[in-house]
């Protein structure tokens, strides 16, 4: 829920009648702000510690990079909104001991990198720059937004022999309309936004929002997909990692956990030994036919 939300709303919802130039990039500063900064929790600190913080300055913002083994056998972590890098150390930590190099950041307004906002073309950049500086990833992991996220950069030339979403966003639109429902703002008040972001955010790529969801374009990632949802997540429906599951067909395979939610999902043992196994297996097995599903149930 935002602070002040019926002030807010009241304000845009007559402005974008108004004026929809100002409404528009009203409500899309809202729509990129955190809400809150999420920190370490003590269980992510003692990897953390240990992993090589670096810099990066990204469309004019700061970001925060960390980096762990020799530099052989990339793999980027990307995590997801409102939260920070530190919440992928199981991962991290697994795909280290396999002699594996983790990549990860703190998008800006997240974790230890300066700032109040981000959004899914700072991200964008960001993963743009990381596979330049550490070459073709031999996975991506994401969760939540990063799903999103990580699937539009890689259909925009960043390349990775596999792919893992936990809890994961396919539907930019899901974004928009929570962000209606927490507000109650009117439809007009999105097509403003809408306006700006094709305006202002990335002038150079007529129609990109309409180029924001994760399932299109799905045979631009040639690679093979693992997906992890819990069935009673509260923050992202399952609905949503059946999509792209359906949209990637044979090369994907979605698992279904139970009584993880959206945030425990992302240290259960058995999802990241699971996962881990996949991310690392000499060579993929394709499944036959259709995509499938898998339910497991959570330990404890």
């Amino acid at each position: 829920m935002y602070p002040m939300a019926p002030l807010i709303r009241t304000a845009l919802n007559t402005t974008a009648r108004v004026a929809p130039g100002p409404a528009g990039r009203a409500a899309f500063h809202l729509f990129v702000r955190p809400l809150g900064r999420a920190r370490v929790k003590p269980e992510e600190e003692a990897l953390l510690a240990t992993a090589r913080t670096g810099h990066l300055r990204v469309r004019g913002k700061g970001v925060v990079t960390y980096a762990w083994g020799d530099g052989r056998r990339p793999v980027l972590l990307v995590h997801g909104w409102s939260s920070r890098a530190s919440r992928l150390t199981a991962f991290a930590e697994a795909l280290l001991a396999r002699g594996y190099s983790p990549v990860a950041f703190d998008a800006p307004g997240h974790g230890d990198s300066p700032g109040r906002a981000s959004n899914i073309v700072e991200y964008r950049a960001i993963i743009r720059e990381l596979h330049a500086r550490h070459g073709d990833f031999d996975a991506v992991v994401a969760h939540s937004f990063g799903v999103l996220a990580s699937l539009f950069a890689l259909r925009d030339g960043v390349r990775t022999a596999r792919f893992l979403g936990l809890g994961g966003v396919g539907s930019f639109d899901l974004l928009v309309k929570g962000f209606r429902a927490g507000l109650g703002v009117d439809e007009r008040v999105v097509r403003c936004m809408r306006a700006h972001v094709e305006r202002r955010l990335a002038p150079d790529e007529p129609g990109i929002w309409d180029r924001l969801d994760a399932d299109l374009d799905p045979g631009a990632l040639d690679a093979p997909v693992l997906l992890f949802h819990d069935e009673s997540d509260d923050m992202v429906p399952p609905a949503q990692s059946r999509l792209l599951a359906r949209a990637h067909g044979e090369r994907a395979r979605l698992v279904v956990t139970r009584g993880l939610g959206h945030r425990r999902i992302l240290r259960d043992p058995d999802v990241v030994a699971e996962a881990v196994e996949f991310l690392t297996a000499p060579v993929p097995v394709p499944a036959a036919g259709e995509a499938s599903e898998g339910r497991v149930a959570a330990a404890g």
